[in-house]
């Protein structure tokens, strides 16, 4: 579980050349929005772009001091508060993510632990039952996973362990105010 931190890089999920479309002002009084999940916990956020050459999939800087692309950050979003583009490129984005950082998330499968007695932090992957959870546990057990590539040939029932990896992040995103345990992502 991540402690929550401002996100200093995200990848470009949508623009929007007009702002949001809930917008009450005229078209042409509103700043043009670029909506990005951010790198490190998966915080979904509202950009002022700088300038119009941003692309879809792009990673921009947010953080501190002088940014290239971005002017300012506006707010911070829930799931629902995303655009249909933006939603259906947030899952080829978060896997990119994923395996971008793919030893993190093989460690997150090696040192995962239970959360309460009754309860470990692999059974909140979607997917992933009892018994597929002490597969996992056993497996790690005898040699810690090296890769997701590892993963699922050890593990059969469990062919594309990153996806198990983005479908909790959604969920999460998905679920931000219910979800009572929070792997990846932040309040």
């Amino acid at each position: 579980m991540r402690k929550d931190k401002k996100e200093i890089n995200a990848i470009v999920l949508d623009l929007l050349l007009s702002g949001r479309s809930d917008d009450a002002r005229p078209a042409f009084k509103r700043d043009p929005l670029v909506q990005v999940v951010g790198l490190e916990q998966f915080k979904l956020l509202e950009l002022v772009p700088k300038h119009l050459d941003i692309v879809i999939g792009q990673s921009v800087y947010i953080g501190g001091g002088e940014r290239k692309d971005i002017e300012r950050v506006m707010r911070r979003i829930s799931y629902d508060d995303l655009s249909r583009g933006a939603v259906q490129e947030l899952p080829f984005v978060l896997t990119k993510i994923v395996m971008d950082r793919e030893s993190e998330y093989v460690d997150f499968y090696n040192k995962s632990i239970s959360i309460t007695p009754k309860l470990h932090m692999l059974s909140l992957l979607p997917g992933i039952g009892k018994k597929l959870m002490w597969e996992i546990i056993e497996q790690r057990e005898k040699k810690p996973f090296e890769s997701f590539l590892d993963i699922s040939e050890r593990i059969k029932l469990l062919p594309h362990p990153e996806r198990q990896i983005v479908n909790r992040v959604i969920q999460e995103l998905q679920e931000h105010q219910t979800v009572k345990y929070c792997l990846f992502t932040s309040r």
